[in-house]
């Protein structure tokens, strides 16, 4: 019996899709390698376990105990710790010491997929390098999703974490969901083979219209994706472990944001008038009425990144709340030596 043309359609069809998803994970496996070799890591890799490793970058540390705090930076969202790095680099005071961490499962950290989704969990994986760092004495710097974490850090570990800077962040539960995509790279198995397939091609072409939406109204700094190590985050298992978070990322926060009225700590929180990729209304003036010691300040003209756009204003208020803590520090040093 001959096949007719639908039947020959319908036969030809699955073998086509499959030979397409073929080479775009032939592609796919390439790319990795070329991203790999282009950005290694950079920094140092705490001690633990394969798979529980954080990658991460210290400068003028020498054990955090003394007067002067470590400035501890948790990046946001699609990105690693070179969106950090890029901004304060010679912004900052040099006599502070600075911590810029790769949160799990982004750049070179390691992850368990959904284990370490949640703020909390991605907090205690920090905590834990601060304390093999013998780090006492840190504000902890987080932008957008990274102040989720940050937040979590600072209820989790208060005995460390003595000061709080919250940059564009995302720390409460809003309306509506997430894109479509990041659901769908989280989901089991088809999101697997979206992120071995699709997702890096996909990315690569959607970069541009992406990082201008994230930074407008201001233009993104020159050479952007390649200062702050952005293919990084197109390879899958990061790309797929950013979706989980991101995707997961509200039912945490209906959980975590009914705690922040008990965090003590001193906190700065930075917001542009100008962000459309998070609500100020709802994150940055949620953070300044939970909590107890807050400031707000709103930058006008600022979008999603201030911490590049606007940098020199957002590191003086990162500088001042690190001044006042060691001003505190040194003084209570006094008192006990008195007594």
């Amino acid at each position: 019996m001959t096949e007719t043309p639908v039947q020959l359609a319908a036969m030809f069809i699955p073998v086509l899709l499959l030979a397409l998803l073929g080479g775009l994970f032939i592609y796919t496996v390439i790319r990795c390698r070329r991203i790999a070799a282009r950005f290694p890591p950079s920094g140092r890799f705490s001690s633990g376990r394969p798979g529980s490793r954080l990658h991460f970058v210290a400068e003028g540390l020498d054990g955090g105990g003394g007067t002067l705090p470590v400035l501890v930076f948790l990046h946001g969202a699609s990105g690693n710790l070179h969106d950090q790095k890029l901004a304060f680099d010679g912004k900052l005071e040099a006599r502070f010491p600075r911590l810029f961490i790769d949160r799990p499962g982004l750049g070179y950290s390691e992850r368990q997929l959904r284990a370490d989704a949640s703020p909390k969990a991605q907090a205690m994986r920090i905590a834990a390098l601060l304390d093999e760092l013998a780090i006492t004495n840190a504000i902890v710097v987080g932008h957008s999703l990274g102040a989720a974490t940050a937040a979590a850090l600072g209820l989790l570990r208060p005995d460390v974490v003595k000061g709080l800077v919250f940059v564009a962040p995302a720390t409460h539960p809003w309306p509506g969901g997430v894109n479509w995509y990041y659901n769908l790279a989280s989901w089991p198995v088809i999101g697997a083979v979206f992120c071995r397939t699709l997702a890096l091609p996909a990315a690569e072409r959607l970069t541009s219209p992406a990082i201008g939406n994230v930074f407008k109204p201001d233009p993104a700094p020159r050479d952007y994706v390649s200062a702050a190590a952005l293919p990084l985050l197109f390879r899958p298992a990061s790309f797929r472990a950013n979706a989980v978070d991101v995707a997961r990322l509200k039912p945490h926060l209906i959980e975590q944001s009914v705690q922040y009225p008990a965090m003590k700590q001193p906190a700065v929180i930075v917001t542009g008038d100008k962000d459309a990729v998070v609500w100020p209304s709802i994150h940055s003036e949620g953070l300044k009425r939970d909590l107890r010691d807050a400031e707000l300040h709103v930058l006008e003209g600022a979008g999603h990144m201030p911490h590049h756009t606007h940098a020199a204003q957002v590191a003086h208020l990162i500088s001042g709340l690190a001044g006042k803590l060691e001003q505190q520090t040194e003084v209570r040093a006094e008192e006990h030596q008195v007594i």
